[in-house]
């Protein structure tokens, strides 16, 4: 059974086996969680990212979906970058929230990843409602079998850790 543990924090300064990238579909960089990954990580993410839009990913990675590259000079050994959706007021798109979640904890088992650091997917510029957010994540994560030890939800601020942690419970 995984563990879901909280953090408040920076998601580039954990220490893990597998980093999450709440990535646009371009894979080459861009605000928020994924240009500081981008930063931090350096120069070595980027060129991954660049050989993946050049071979299997050429129009972008679509949304719901993960990819894993290296984790560059983060002290983790990948960052695996999955793209969630824009909030809708008139579309449901829960499914594709709850889709990166599992996507990346697929991708994490295919690595034999067994510690990974979570950001709030879609939470931030992409507008979704922290706390939905946070039932989502939790939920999904609790219900995906996989061989991950540890899901670590690291939240950027308190208003988003206490989201999370009145879902963990």
């Amino acid at each position: 059974m995984t563990t879901i543990t909280l953090v408040q924090g920076d998601i580039t300064r954990q220490s893990v086996d597998a980093i999450v990238n709440a990535a646009n579909s371009s894979l080459l960089g861009g605000g928020g969680v994924d240009g500081a990954i981008h930063r931090r990580g350096g120069p070595a993410i980027l060129a991954e990212c660049r050989k993946l839009r050049a071979s299997q990913y050429g129009k972008g990675l679509r949304t719901g979906q993960a990819v894993a590259t290296t984790a560059g000079e983060l002290d983790a050994r990948w960052v695996i970058h999955t793209v969630g959706p824009r909030y809708s007021h008139e579309e449901d798109r829960s499914e594709l929230l709850a889709s990166c979640y599992r996507e990346s904890l697929r991708i994490a088992d295919e690595l034999g990843a067994r510690t990974v650091a979570f950001p709030a997917v879609s939470a931030g510029i992409y507008g979704w409602p922290m706390e939905d957010a946070a039932r989502i994540a939790v939920e999904t994560v609790r219900a995906t079998e996989t061989s991950v030890e540890e899901a670590r939800f690291v939240l950027f601020d308190e208003r988003a850790y206490e989201a999370f942690a009145a879902r963990v419970g």
